[in-house]
């Protein structure tokens, strides 16, 4: 992948969890970007109530990566450094 359009993919990437945000700070959780690997395979750090939520798989994979896909359809998937799957 050009560096140019790699970058605008993690630009875009962070405007969609900009957007999402205030729905996990709502619950006093957070995420922060982490790492867009060369599979455009979204690494993210849930941090705050949601690094220790037992909803927080449901969280990341039907709301953040479902989120994240349909804004960016070459997104792969999304997760989370800091959760055991």
């Amino acid at each position: 992948m050009a560096e140019e359009s790699r970058e605008e993919l993690i630009q875009k990437v962070n405007n969609v969890i900009t957007q999402i945000r205030p729905y996990l700070v709502a619950d006093g959780g957070d995420i922060e970007f982490v790492h867009l690997t060369d599979e455009n395979e979204v690494q993210v750090e849930l941090k705050g109530a949601c690094a220790s939520c037992s909803m927080s798989i449901m969280t990341l994979k039907q709301g953040v990566e479902q989120a994240m896909i349909k804004a960016i359809p070459e997104i792969k998937s999304v997760d989370a450094v800091n959760i055991a799957y």
